[in-house]
């Protein structure tokens, strides 16, 4: 079996503070101190998209489920909802606003973000310092449920399998409760603090959380990392860093490349390149366009979305001529020749638009010419016609 890969390390032009990355590994999001977003391509390392998210500081970011949407999280307690396809799409027109909904409902600066699905819902959890996690609708943007604590709220976590929220608070307590997202409460519904458990056993603030199905994860300020029972709610396992504090946590289930059978590994190749500091300058002439398109990463039944030039496109169509086409890449290829079209569509027109603009200036530069002409040779009629009538008039006097 081979060892871990070397780490590449990547210098971007402001410091990143959250990343988040899609489940395929295609797209790294990143929040900076300034309050802007970076989307990067894993693969090529191309930096496709920087746009400001929030006026403060992003504190949080995170992909829904499925991917489609981007979840990022203010110091100044906001929350906004992006769509991926809108964030990507290559024309940026004003029809299409990746901003989906402004969630505010927060006093103070957000501490975390999940996303999860529950019956017909597609359900947020934000927490954040003013002591409040709050349950929303983020297709709708509509605020479903509100839970109030007495002690600013550092970290949440869900557990998996159970609707079961822990929130890690700044005195090192870490609160237990049920999420019971069935009930149709209003905004200022209150969990009662009587249905809630409460675990001791970190000195410090709680960092970071995680959880699998048999046991929680949590890290604190004190330097420490407790592994607790979740059903007799008992620390099984403490360590002592005893000098640095744990910033995140992350609970990575086993690999599908090991075989059960007989514990091979099956290796599959991935890319990672460098990821760019800035946007590289498109040529006028010699073009590349940046197009959308749906691949499949490896054989599994998933998909992505993925961002491939012409070029490429074209070197894909040419090398799947050669072997038999499956019925998802002609769609592809279709997919790709009309959106082409519709790009191409899109600049003909604007450079009739110039065209006819440039027409309508040097036609009204004709016209005026003319009619300076037309001045001009009817001011010298006059004075002719003039002067003959004064001359005949001097002959008569004679």
């Amino acid at each position: 079996m081979e060892g871990p890969q070397q780490p590449l390390l990547n210098y971007t032009v402001e410091a990143i503070g959250p990343l988040s990355c899609t489940k395929e590994g295609i797209y790294l999001v990143g929040g900076a101190l300034s309050g802007t977003a970076y989307i990067w391509d894993v693969t090529s390392g191309k930096l496709l998209k920087t746009w400001t998210a929030h006026y403060k500081s992003v504190d949080h970011i995170i992909f829904s489920n499925d991917d489609s949407l981007l979840i990022s999280g203010s110091i100044d307690g906001m929350i906004c909802v992006w769509s991926m396809i809108s964030l990507l799409d290559v024309e940026e027109t004003e029809s299409s606003n990746p901003l989906l909904h402004c969630l505010s409902g927060h006093m103070s600066s957000i501490t975390g973000l999940l996303a999860t699905t529950c019956s017909c819902f597609s359900i947020l959890i934000s927490s954040s310092l003013d002591g409040t996690c709050k349950v929303w609708d983020f297709i709708t943007g509509r605020l479903m449920q509100t839970q109030g604590y007495p002690l600013a709220i550092t970290c949440i976590t869900l557990h998996q399998g159970e609707h079961i929220l822990f929130c890690g608070a700044k005195n090192g307590t870490i609160i237990v409760n049920m999420l019971d997202i069935g009930l149709e409460q209003g905004p200022n519904f209150m969990i009662r603090e009587d249905k809630s458990l409460e675990l001791t056993g970190h000195m410090g603030a709680i960092t970071a959380m995680a959880s699998s199905r048999t046991c929680l994860i949590s890290s604190s300020e004190d330097c420490t990392i407790c592994i607790w029972d979740v059903i007799g709610w008992t620390i099984t396992r403490r360590f002592d860093l005893q000098k640095w504090k744990v910033t995140n946590l992350v609970v990575i289930p086993r690999s599908p490349a090991f075989s059960a059978s007989n514990n091979t590994r099956e290796l599959k190749r991935y890319i990672v390149s460098p990821l760019d500091k800035c946007p590289l300058q498109i040529s006028r002439y010699k073009e590349t366009t940046t197009l959308l398109s749906l691949c499949r990463l490896f054989k599994e039944k998933q998909t992505y979305i993925d961002l491939r030039s012409t070029g490429l496109l074209r070197q894909n169509m040419f090398g799947s001529q050669k072997t038999d086409m499956p019925m998802t890449m002609t769609i592809e290829m279709k997919v790709e020749t009309n959106i082409e079209n519709r790009s191409w569509g899109i600049k003909m027109a604007k450079h009739v638009i110039v065209m006819n603009r440039q027409l309508k200036s040097r036609l009204l530069d004709m016209i005026r010419c003319r009619l300076l002409c037309t001045n001009k040779i009817h001011s010298q009629k006059t004075a002719r016609k003039k002067l003959k009538i004064k001359s005949i008039s001097l002959e008569g006097e004679n």
